[in-house]
């Protein structure tokens, strides 16, 4: 596969994860959370508790829109809102106990989706996808 072209391999690894993306994205557990919203309740499952600054800089937002992304989480009883221990002007950002269970049971919903299209590959193709996650881990500097 050496002779491969890097811009071919390149255009084909984008596309082949950006389908994959699309696809574990489109196994939802039947609330009716944006694909935003979702990123942000992912950010603090990894990162916990957050400004909303911070969070909106990790999700690559303005902060006017993560305000209003953290409002309608809050609505639907998935983040809280405390008062910043040091910085009476800010907020902090956490999960509620049903913000987790949320999160979990997407994990859950994706995984098993995932999992039954990985029962419909060889063992040898599974072999090489899961050299490939351990070399895409590294691509994107999660060593």
């Amino acid at each position: 596969m050496s002779d491969v072209r890097e811009p071919a391999l390149a255009s084909r690894l984008r596309l082949a994860v950006v389908r994959l993306n699309r696809k574990l994205r489109a196994q939802r557990t039947g609330e009716n959370v944006s694909l935003t919203q979702l990123a942000a309740l992912s950010t603090l499952h990894k990162c916990g508790p957050l400004t909303p600054g911070k969070l909106a800089a990790k999700e690559g937002v303005q902060p006017p829109s993560m305000t209003r992304v953290i409002a309608a989480l809050e609505d639907f009883g998935f983040v809280e809102r405390s008062p910043h221990p040091t910085d009476g002007r800010q907020s902090i950002v956490a999960l509620t106990e049903r913000g987790r269970a949320f999160v979990g049971e997407t994990i859950l919903v994706r995984e098993a989706w995932l999992d039954r299209k990985l029962t419909e590959l060889s063992g040898e193709e599974r072999e090489v996808l899961a050299r490939a996650a351990e070399i895409i881990d590294r691509m994107a500097g999660n060593e």
